[in-house]
């Protein structure tokens, strides 16, 4: 993604998406900044950009993706159609109907994945899918996310041996 259109998704990511006020987090600090990701990924033309910057972190040998629910699921949908990759679902807990399936999707024990997340604060969610994922015989390459929050998060992904791509860092966008 060249420099100029980085810069614009980034302005369009803060404009879209950047609330001042008192949030509690999901780490359970509390914080005066929030990104609502709901509202860059219910943006259709938004989506797409980001769908195509995040594309880009994907690596070339990555034989699926992977996004775990709830807010993940538009963007990894995104980046699948953008690659032509099949995506994977991952559920927090395994459904209590149906298939009863923790991992939606058909995938191949061994298939290099690469999991799309949406804002990482200290990597929980994303570690626990990764968890999944490879409980499941899968091979977890990489992580490609839209913002790190800088809370922790990459270290603690980089901890778990996992490679890691933001789309963005936090101290990489204008804000006010």
């Amino acid at each position: 993604m060249a420099v100029g259109d980085r810069q614009s998704l980034a302005h369009e990511l803060v404009a879209a998406s950047y609330l001042k006020g008192d949030f509690v987090l999901r780490s359970g600090k509390r914080s005066n900044r929030y990104f609502d990701k709901f509202l860059f990924e219910t943006d259709p033309a938004l989506l797409k950009r980001i769908g195509t910057g995040l594309a880009a972190l994907v690596p070339g040998d990555t034989q699926r993706l992977a996004a775990p629910e709830l807010g993940a699921v538009l963007l990894g949908g995104a980046v699948s159609m953008e690659t032509g990759l099949p995506l994977i679902l991952v559920r927090k807990e395994p459904k209590g109907y149906g298939t009863a399936k923790q991992l939606e999707g058909r995938f191949t024990e061994g298939e290099r994945v690469t999991v799309i997340e949406d804002v990482v604060t200290t990597g929980g969610d994303s570690l626990r899918s990764i968890a999944a994922l490879r409980d499941a015989g899968l091979d977890v390459i990489h992580l490609a996310v839209v913002l790190d929050r800088g809370e922790g998060g990459e270290d603690n992904i980089r901890a778990a041996g996992i490679p890691y791509s933001p789309l963005f860092r936090i101290t990489d966008l204008t804000l006010d």
